[in-house]
């Protein structure tokens, strides 16, 4: 985080940093010099993080019920802002007061209370503020979005989607070709990584669109992979597929506060995503819906307003515009560009650090391993490291789970793990670290 560090890789700066300090790359003298360095370490103060006493499964006989938790499950749901319960309390007290006259009164009136937060959300993925809409759940905005923008002809019917996009994609993109009278197994057309390879080659989906583009109505990709965590390049995606004559869209829904994106300068035909994850307005928060501007006349699901407007179904509910608003002000606090800098040296050091201590070791065969499916370049992935391990994972996700670590796991031997620089230190990490040491020696 120090400007001497610009431009090198997280590795290198990790050991520049352990060199200077005169301790191991491995030592938690390190975590501690990158957190006081931190320039972002205050945001923290501005989430709720669960005491280790709190969680379900913390067994209190090994470890302290009184520390933060080691919350590393921001891809899954992000942490309540301290913001939340007081505007949450504002409009329950407004409605008590004031009944139906809050739909146009107070600083946050029912009717139109998202609109507030459309630039704070903009600024987020990227994009206009017009091209912005605060509405609905992700599988809802995705459906009206593909009702628009998936037009198939007998010629250009096909949609172009990853073999294994979140479920919920899956099946809406699979709704759509079937509401038109087609036949999925004709009209999805699926991306698969090489034989012996967990995440897909950028020139493989370029080579793809090229090839099939002329039959593809629709390239509906992941911003961010949600299983591997592979960061998509969308800006070479979206040029080949528009080359094609194709539209293209995007689930961000691992992306959006997560990385940098910029869906109005890369020409994106449109996006949606959720906001309980990296965006932490909770479970089943308000979803996000862009349509970029060029289709501000062309593309419309109604024909009363212009733009991704058209698409709204009602006024938003105003207990989830409350949440939402307590977090996206945090984030303007600083920016994505801050944020995706800290992040990529907050999981390169998490990578550092599970390469130290559980790469494959041919002199001790039975040791437990970890091999990272993520893709190691830190320009092809978010904060997140998916881990598949040597050993069956549930043993040892319930290991870490009585040692107060909150992560996410994948069956039969995934986890992943993801330290979210809005309010994750380096320390987080080395304790995960450390606790996942004990969590594998647990026989």
């Amino acid at each position: 985080n120090e400007p001497s560090f610009s431009g090198l890789h997280p590795r290198e700066v990790v050991r520049r940093v352990s060199s200077s300090l005169g301790c191991s790359p491995s030592s938690p003298q390190v975590a501690a010099y990158f957190d006081e360095n931190d320039d972002l370490r205050h945001l923290r103060q501005h989430f709720l993080m669960p005491k280790v006493a709190d969680l379900p499964a913390s067994d209190l006989s090994i470890v302290d019920g009184g520390e933060e938790c080691i919350y590393l499950c921001g891809n899954s749901l992000g942490l309540q802002p301290k913001m939340t319960r007081k505007y949450l309390e504002e409009e329950l007290d407004k409605w008590a007061r004031t009944g139906v006259h809050g739909h146009t009164d107070g600083s946050r009136p029912w009717a139109w209370a998202e609109n507030n937060l459309e630039d704070l959300m903009a600024k987020v993925v990227g994009a206009k503020t017009s091209e912005v809409a605060l509405m609905n759940g992700l599988t809802v905005n995705l459906h009206l979005l593909m009702l628009s923008f998936y037009k198939p002809t007998q010629s250009r019917h096909k949609v172009l989607l990853e073999a294994k996009a979140f479920p919920s994609d899956h099946y809406a993109v699979e709704s759509q070709i079937r509401l038109r009278g087609l036949n999925p197994r004709h009209s999805m057309l699926m991306l698969s990584p090489r034989e012996g390879e967990e995440t897909l080659r950028t020139a493989d989906i370029l080579e793809a669109i090229e090839k099939e583009g002329d039959s593809i109505a629709v390239v509906m990709l992941s911003g961010v992979q949600y299983y591997t965590g592979q960061l998509f390049d969308m800006a070479a995606i979206t040029q080949a597929g528009q080359q094609k004559g194709c539209f293209v869209g995007f689930d961000c829904a691992h992306a959006a506060g997560n990385v940098e994106l910029k869906l109005h300068d890369w020409g994106v035909d449109f996006a949606c995503w959720c906001s309980y994850k990296y965006l932490n307005s909770g479970a089943g928060g308000l979803a996000a819906a862009f349509v970029h501007e060029k289709h501000q006349h062309s593309i419309q699901i109604v024909l009363i307003f212009p733009g991704v407007s058209g698409f709204r179904l009602s006024n938003q509910p105003i207990l989830l515009v409350c949440p939402l608003q307590a977090s996206l002000e945090v984030f303007n606090l600083t920016s994505m560009q801050a944020l995706r800098r800290k992040s990529v040296l907050l999981t390169g050091y998490l990578e550092n650090l599970i390469q130290h201590y559980f790469s494959e070791d041919p002199a001790e065969p039975g040791k437990p391993h970890v091999r990272i499916i993520t893709p190691s370049d830190p320009q092809q992935r978010g904060c997140q490291l998916s881990l598949a391990f040597s050993v069956p994972i549930r043993k040892v996700y319930q290991e870490l789970e009585r040692r107060g670590v909150v992560c996410d796991m994948r069956e039969p031997n995934v986890l992943r793990i993801a330290p979210t620089p809005l309010y994750n230190s380096f320390s987080d990490v080395h304790r995960f670290i450390s606790t996942l040491k004990d969590a594998l020696a647990t026989k």
